[in-house]
């Protein structure tokens, strides 16, 4: 199987392809609704650029999208090429946060690793947030506090509004033994701000302002 769509691209594409559906919703006229199916097949192309041939006949189908079940089932039909979050083995967690003893797995229950551009997850123990994802060095991550603001707000990774905290992490200062802290606001739910991720400019933004 060709797995070449990212989650953030396969977020996109469903973006551009309500984009559709809520056309046809709203308005009856043929050169607007021709128009708006131009853009978000050229804009789909665009993403799907590695699909060969056989591939592309399935994105062809975008033009006889007219509802939310078209949608859905052309979702279904391009989810098995969107690749998945790799493995997070013991061995990988120890080489992303090497100085941290004993860390547990996390427990990933509820996640679909086919949406899912980072990992997230909360260590009772220490009262630490740890956050892994991928950049093309392979899994990069950070670690910090985590508090909760109960109020919505605009998620520094996903750029949605939603409900957020304050995550505070350490880095190294300019002068030897010190440390300066870093703070953004992030989605609360973790799996919610993954399914809203459209780019992975943003969380690779976030991941470096933490270890820099």
């Amino acid at each position: 199987m060709n797995t070449c769509i990212r989650s953030d691209e396969f977020n996109f594409i469903k973006m551009q392809i309500r984009n559709i559906v809520n056309g046809y919703a709203a308005s009856s006229d043929k050169d607007v609704l021709q128009a708006l199916v131009s853009l978000v097949k050229e804009r789909v192309l665009d993403v799907c650029h590695d699909f060969n041939e056989e591939q592309m006949k399935l994105l062809h189908t975008i033009e006889e999208i007219r509802d939310k079940e078209d949608a859905e089932r052309f979702f279904l039909q391009l989810a098995p090429y969107v690749k998945s979050f790799p493995e997070l083995t013991e061995q990988a967690l120890k080489r992303v946060f090497p100085k941290v003893k004993r860390l547990k797995k996390p427990d990933l229950a509820g996640w679909n690793l086919q949406e899912t551009s980072y990992i997230s997850w909360d260590d009772k123990g220490s009262s630490q947030r740890y956050i892994i994802a991928m950049n093309e060095d392979g899994l990069v991550g950070v670690k910090g506090v985590f508090t909760s603001s109960h109020q919505k707000g605009i998620c520094t990774i996903c750029k949605r509004h939603a409900e957020i905290g304050m995550f505070i992490s350490e880095v190294k200062g300019s002068v030897m033994g010190t440390y300066t802290k870093r703070g953004n606001y992030i989605c609360q739910d973790s799996i919610v701000c993954n399914q809203n991720i459209v780019s992975l400019e943003s969380l690779h933004d976030f991941i470096l302002r933490q270890r820099s």
